[in-house]
């Protein structure tokens, strides 16, 4: 293969439009000022506590852009606009200067790695001049002060630096910013393939690294020799190899197993039940003689209940087609009275190997590939759950594996990626869990599942014909995730860390999120014939799965960057992109359609009666096979099994926990420790990391109570319906525990079954119609039949629940590589359960009253350890029945911790004492009971009659004190919720640096209702979206409930004649408005290291500018920013000065939150004053429960500066504590905002800025949390005018 490197260094200048643009390359250095430095100070304690560096004294961060190709002029204003802040930030230019003492470590993202800082940059400095071409180049310096020996500054930076995603920089400024390309004008040919031996074939396979087996390379040769008569080009290798892979093709659940033996032993009775009744449903569903291609296989064990129940008529409620997106079933959606058919679909997802070795990326990744299947499938994507598997994150990291990350920074960078992909697509993160066992050192798990919704009509399903054109939509494609599907096929060794740095995928969520925008357009969704995403495999998989027979060009393949040569192309896993199946006459309306979301979207491929996969490159056919060979999938491994019989003297059912954790010696001590127990003890720092309410579906909170401590049984939402209102939800839960699975695969799947659909009837749900998926996570299984005997075990006794029970696992994924050397993750069988319901039948498991009757339905287990089914069913049964009959005020399953772990989260969610009645033996309290429910029932019903014919026990009373009696012991609530939050708070903290002072309370301020000069009717609001835009559903909805007219514009950057017309468009519709509002989000992913700067940048334009002061001062116009639109506008300085001006370093400022990272929950707000239009219809004094969900909400405001508002009245709301009042506690107070301020309003009023999401309210809404969440501000805003 021929190649050559250009340079690509441009002249020193260039004219643009008569503009003389340097060719310089600007340096600039940014550095948070003392007091707003949290991450420089959070680095401090880690390097000194994580890492032992004790001789570290001081730590800066500084971060460092490099600009070419803009002119001085655009430099000068970007320079404190973009990249400085002045209030909160200090700015050098060209040099930095330190001390001589002083070690630097510059880092810097490795080249063609995603770098939003960087991309946001640019979009920046676009809008300041749409004509320039700007190149933007980031790093992050840290700056180390004290006694730091050269051993640990290496250790600081093999812990900062991962090889995968980054590397150190250069401190000397570079030349040019431009890369350097290699251009390939040829794809090697395999040369002599079809003629070597046995031996130079495993030669080359393991030159390659090619994850298909031998026996598969020596298939495809015997195809190239025998029907080709000629070599393979690598690519069609490449091609081979991916679409062949476990990942794509599931090689490793379609191998046929000839041979299944179970062990004699205590428990092989059951497990040979299951067997013979799996042998029986086939025979059912394949006939007596069965299918020859139907061979017995993992595959089949994991599907057979869903083609059982099929088979006898009770699946009408699945949707079936060729075209395989997602789980999806057919439901009926209550709408104002109006019965509408709508599309459920859910997913699950892995991303273990990715997440493993580059966390953040990996974690982000996972999302966005569980988001894209049920999106693909047409369905808005409205709500995720977050489950995963992680060793100890508190172990020294000097304990770490050779060749891993430690687990601290596994999990917390996970963490950061994950949320910050959700956060900035606006998907709510119902419920975010995370398991702890040591065997998750081998291999984390990050799994993913989501839920999304379509009405019916939205959704054709057709088979492509000949002519049909294939778009590509959204991203561009790069070398990042290449050979992604490959690797996550293989088993890992020490030097994964360093080799597979191109197989992790960099998600940019604003794409993903237009996409979701446009799909839910029902013109543009019905000329979808057939839609793949670009998950493992790239245009090799996405593209070659839709059709037959297909040609592929790969020029025409939009690209990041140039140099990319056709293996590439074919097989590059870039995320945000979709493969849409078009009839021609659409090509051009979906085209323009999506560049009316601001995507690309871009003809590639035709579907050909040919029926062979071809793709051409730079006028070669670089693929050219037949879809026969390519669909075989390869050679059909076999394989065999033994399924080990289980020991009852290990059975986890017989130990209440390990001694090692809790001591017997009292009680008190015992249920104290219990509780913090890791799987035990509170997760609040992990999970109020993600937006959990953005699209006003939420129904249930993370967590519940007026504390806001009690989990959530499973997730609730809404249907998330455009026009009118719905009473109409969903539930997801999930089960698992890795305990069982260890002892045994097969009980361990049977209990993830069991506490998925308990966990649903504890929510409200019935169990009849409940719907499941599976995610497999098993070691890598090679030809040992005891490891094979592991998965098949777990499905086998999924199967035998799914079948007593007729709630059949309709979809799932498996992932077969959890191995690293001698080492295996837990043999894993994670089970999600999705169910329709009536919100208004939703429970929650805080206790709700003082004098409630407690009771314990207890699930009873047969002589092999499981539930006896049939009167667990009775049981769940009549949990339904009182539901809604109106019996039952809270429920909670029995899971790990057992009676003592729920009852104290029962308790602590109101802060309500609980006594029991009678005494109960101590291991009872702890034991495990998986499908037994704890129930709340009113005070002053007849429990014997409520529960006549089952087995149940009256555990005791709710009561008014805050104290826990049992056995003689009282354990009163404030310490066990001190203990239950203990061990975790050094990983996740929820506290900030404690605030000494107190805050005085402001005086009330009452206003007159005033009106606008002139009356209108319908008022006009006018609602700008951006990158990064989310909350634009719900503020619309909300404004028109209010009785608004809303207008939308989407802005748009893809060209420089977009930006333009974009800001004349903005411009236009601001004079035709009366109210401007700016919805919350996190525009341009809060890039370039703060909120909302794309936006501004934009409102410094003198179109946008004058518009909007025009709309105030000669409309009597009104403003609204929530959320990142406040951030907006205090940047602007619209408030509280009321006019877009030159902010100087005295003004108020909104920065990071005190705690230093992101936070979503519901906070309490006080109305202080009600001088604006847009709290006229509150009262002064008024207490509201509102959504605070935001990673830079903290206001900050000089002293003199808060009295003058103060005293004019322009400070509107206030955080305040249960009490009513102000407060720094970060509970009430999470962003740490100086004098606890809320939200602030110009001078006049009639501009109002508020952090709290008043447009996340609506009936049924966050249910388990109490408080009204009405403000009323789009009532008032739209009575303003009439």
């Amino acid at each position: 293969m021929w190649s050559n490197r250009v340079s690509l260094k441009a002249p020193e200048k260039r004219w643009e439009r008569g503009i003389e643009v340097s060719q310089q390359i600007y340096r600039i250095f940014t550095e948070k000022k003392k007091g707003y430095d949290l991450e420089a100070q959070g680095l401090l304690q880690e390097m000194k506590n994580i890492l032992g560096v004790s001789g570290l004294k001081q730590v800066r961060v500084i971060n460092r852009y490099d600009l070419e190709g803009i002119s001085q002029e655009v430099y000068e204003k970007a320079r404190s606009l973009i990249f400085c802040e002045p209030p909160l930030e200090l700015v050098y230019d060209e040099e930095l200067t330190m001390e001589a003492d002083w070690l630097v470590l510059a880092m810097e993202y490795l080249p063609g790695q995603y770098d939003q800082r960087a991309d946001s940059a640019v979009q920046c400095l676009r809008v300041l001049d749409p004509d320039l071409f700007p190149v933007v180049k980031t790093a992050k310096l840290l700056l180390l002060s004290g006694a730091i020996t050269d051993g640990e500054f290496q250790k600081i930076k093999e812990y900062y630096i991962n090889p995968l995603e980054r590397k150190e920089a250069e401190l000397k400024k570079p030349c040019s910013l431009q890369q350097a390309v290699e251009t390939s004008t040829k794809i090697e040919v395999v040369s002599n393939f079809i003629k070597m031996d046995r031996a130079a074939v495993g030669v080359l396979r393991e030159s390659l690294g090619l994850a298909m087996s031998f026996e598969d390379l020596l298939f495809c040769q015997q195809y190239f020799r025998d029907q080709e008569n000629r070599d393979p080009s690598l690519t069609e290798i490449r091609v081979l190899d991916t679409y062949w892979s476990d990942h794509c093709r599931h090689t490793t659940f379609m191998t046929e197993i000839e041979e299944v033996e179970i062990e004699e032993g205590e428990y092989s009775p059951v497990l040979k039940e299951a067997y013979q009744a799996y042998l029986n449903a086939r025979r059912e569903v394949y006939g007596a003689q069965g299918r020859i291609d139907k061979k017995i296989c993992l595959m089949d064990v994991a599907t057979i209940a869903m083609k059982e129940l099929k088979k006898q008529g009770l699946l009408a409620d699945l949707e079936e087609s060729e075209e395989i997106n997602a789980c999806s079933i057919r439901v009926t959606v209550e709408v104002e009275g109006e019965d509408q058919d709508w599309l459920v679909m859910f997913k699950n997802e892995t991303h273990n190997h990715p997440t493993e070795i580059e966390p953040f990326g990996g974690a982000a990744t996972c999302l966005g590939g569980a988001i894209r299947d049920p999106l693909s499938g047409r369905s808005y994507v409205y709500q995720a759950m977050r489950i995963t598997g992680c060793g100890d994150p508190r172990m020294k990291i000097e304990d770490t594996l050779p060749g891993k990350l430690p687990q601290r920074k596994i999990t917390l960078g996970a963490a950061a990626g994950y949320s910050s992909y959700g956060n900035q697509i606006g998907l709510p993160a119902g419920q975010v869990r995370e398991i702890y066992d040591q065997d998750f050192t081998t291999k984390r798990m990050e799994l993913g599942a989501v839920i999304g919704a379509a009405p019916a009509k939205n959704v054709r399903r057709e088979k492509p014909q000949v002519g049909d054109g294939i778009i590509l939509l959204g991203g561009r494609t790069g070398r990042d995730g290449c050979g992604a599907a490959t690797g996550s096929s293989k088993e890992h060794t020490e030097e994964s860390l360093y080799t597979c740095g191109s197989q992790v995928q960099k998600g940019n969520p604003l794409i993903e999120g237009k996409i979701q925008r446009l799909f839910r357009k029902t013109e543009v969704s019905r000329m979808i014939k057939k839609c793949n995403d670009f998950g493992a495999g790239g245009v090799a998989v996405a593209i070659g799965e839709l059709a037959d027979g297909l040609e592929i060009n790969l020029d025409a393949v939009p690209v990041k960057y140039q140099g990319l040569n056709g293996t590439e192309l074919a097989i590059s896993e870039s995320q945000e992109r979709m493969a849409v199946v078009l009839a021609p006459a659409d090509l051009e309306a979906f085209i323009e359609a999506a560049a009316d979301e601001g995507l690309e979207a871009t003809k590639v491929a035709t579907v050909t009666a040919d029926k062979r996969l071809k793709m051409s490159w730079q006028g070669q056919t670089i693929v050219d096979l037949s879809r026969e060979f390519l669909d075989t999938s390869g050679v059909r491994q076999k394989t065999k099994a033994l399924v080990v019989s289980p020991s009852r003297r290990k059975s986890i059912f017989t130990q209440s926990f390990p001694e090692k954790e809790v001591s017997f010696s009292d009680l008190k001590t015992a249920w104290l420790q219990n509780l913090q127990r890791l799987n035990v003890c509170s997760q609040r720092g992990l999970g109020e990391r993600f937006d959990s309410t953005v699209g006003a579906g939420t129904v249930l909170m993370p967590l519940g109570g007026k504390y806001q401590v009690t989990p959530a049984e499973s997730m609730v939402a809404k249907i998330p319906v455009l026009e009118g209102e719905t009473s109409t939800g969903t539930i997801m839960s999930f089960g698992y525990n890795p305990v069982i699975g260890k002892w045994s695969p097969f009980h361990g799947a049977f209990y993830a079954v069991v506490e998925a659909i308990t966990k649903v009837v504890a929510s409200g749900g019935d169990y009849r119609g409940i719907r499941l998926t599976f995610q497999e996570y098993f070691e890598k299984l090679g030809e040992d039949r005891e490891k094979w005997g592991k998965p098949l075990a777990a499905l086998l006794g999924a199967y035998y629940i799914q079948k007593k029970l007729g709630a059949p696992a309709v979809g799932g994924k498996d992932s077969m590589s959890g191995s690293f050397k001698e080492m295996s993750v837990p043999p894993t069988l994670v089970a999600f359960a999705v169910k329709t319901i009536d919100v208004n039948q939703v429970l929650s498991p805080e206790f709700k009253a003082v004098g409630s009757q407690v009771v314990l339905l207890p699930a009873v287990k047969d002589q092999y350890e499981l539930l006896a089914l049939e009167d667990w069913m009775f049981q769940l049964q009549l949990v339904s029945e009182l539901n809604r009959r109106g019996k039952i005020l809270a429920a909670s399953s029995l899971r790990e911790g057992g009676i003592a772990a729920a009852v104290s989260k029962m308790c602590l969610g109101n802060g309500i004492g609980f006594t029991f009645q009678e005494e109960i033996p101590e291991k009872k309290l702890f034991a495990l009971a998986y499908g037994s429910i704890l129930l709340e029932a009113p005070g002053d019903e007849e429990v014997a009659t409520l529960f006549k014919g089952v087995n149940y026990q009256l555990l005791g009373k709710t009561e008014r004190e805050p104290v826990i009696k049992i056995n003689g012991v009282e354990i009163p609530l404030s310490i066990a919720k001190d203990k239950w939050e203990e061990p975790l708070e050094e990983v996740f903290p929820t506290k900030s640096a404690p605030q000494t002072e107190s805050i005085q309370p402001l005086p009330l301020r009452e206003g007159k209702k005033v009106k606008a000069g002139l009356s209108v009717a319908r008022p006009k609001i006018f609602m700008p979206i951006f990158p990064g835009t989310s909350g634009e559903y719900e503020t619309e909805q909300a404004f028109v409930r209010a009785g608004g007219e809303v207008e939308t514009f989407i802005f748009k950057n893809l060209k420089p004649q977009d930006i333009k017309d974009s800001l004349a468009a903005i411009a236009k519709q601001i004079s035709l408005a009366q109210i401007l509002v700016l919805p919350g989000g996190m525009s341009a992913g809060n890039e370039p290291e703060g909120a909302g700067k794309l936006v501004v940048s934009m409102f410094q334009h003198p179109l946008l500018k004058e518009a909007v002061m025009r709309l105030l001062t000669e409309r009597d116009g009104l403003i609204l920013g929530i959320d990142n639109g406040f951030q907006i506008l205090v940047k602007l300085g619209l408030v509280p000065y009321g006019e877009i001006r030159k902010l100087k370093e005295t003004a108020p400022v909104l920065t990071v939150n005190a705690v230093g990272h992101y936070v979503s929950r519901i906070v309490r707000i006080k109305v202080l004053s009600t001088l604006s239009p847009w709290l006229s219809q509150a009262k002064s004094g008024e207490i509201f429960s509102t959504v605070y969900s935001n990673g830079e909400g903290r206001l900050v405001i000089r002293e003199e500066e808060y009295q003058a508002l103060a005293a004019s009245g322009q400070l509107a709301t206030q955080y305040v504590d249960l009490e009513g009042n102000p407060t720094y506690d970060p509970f009430f107070n999470p962003s740490g905002s100086f004098g606890a301020i809320e939200g602030l309003t110009s001078s006049d009023g009639r501009i109002f800025g508020k952090m709290g999401h008043a447009e996340r309210s609506g009936c049924h809404l966050m249910k388990n949390v109490p408080g009204e969440m009405d403000v009323r501000i789009f009532e008032a805003g739209v009575d303003y005018f009439k």
